[in-house]
Parts: structure tokens; sequence; C-alpha cells
């Protein structure tokens, strides 16, 4: 799952959460795939941002999911023989690779 502004939207992605309004009432459910013409209509009513399905954007200077495991092993690589350190490190992997695939 990705959150995006509205204007970086493309027709075909797919809402990972609902779009809701300020008083809290459903404009779009989750699973609903973008047109340009629901695009236009959000952008009209003023909604910034949505989240959609997988990571359609690449932003500049974000890393790869690659990247940022490497980075985990990279500071974690001096404290090998410390077991709740490797425990925090095997914690933060797992958590960076759901959060990406959501």
């Amino acid at each position: 799952m990705q959150e995006i502004l509205i204007n970086q939207a493309d027709k075909g992605m797919v809402l990972a959460r609902d779009v809701t309004n300020q008083d809290g009432r459903v404009l779009c459910g989750k699973g609903t795939e973008l047109t340009d013409t629901l695009i236009e209509r959000l952008k009209k009513i003023e909604i910034t941002h949505v989240a959609v399905q997988g990571h359609p954007v690449t932003v500049e200077g974000e890393r790869t999911l690659e990247e940022e495991l490497q980075a985990i092993e990279k500071r974690f690589s001096r404290v090998s023989d410390t077991p709740p350190l490797m425990f925090l490190k095997k914690r933060l992997t797992e958590q960076m690779i759901i959060a990406r695939r959501k």
C-alpha cells in the first residue's frame, strides 16, 4: 500500500483504503479501481491523498525494499552476538517486508 497525492493518481490504480470526506462518509470504497473521471471528481471535492494498492509511484530519494533490507543488515552488522538486538533486527526486517507488500 502507498499513500499518494491525488495528483499522482492514475487510471487503473486500486484503492487500498476507503476514501472518506471530513464527516467520515465513504466516498469510494476500498478496492475501487480509479478512472480519470473519478480522479477528477475527487480533486473537485478537495481530496488531497489516497492510499493505493502496491507501490505504483516512485518517489525521488526513496529506497527500494532491497536497499532498505541492506541498510538494516549494515546497521546491525557489528552486534551479531547480542540476542536482543538480533531479535530487533529480525522484527524490523519482517515489518519492512510486510509494509511494502500491503
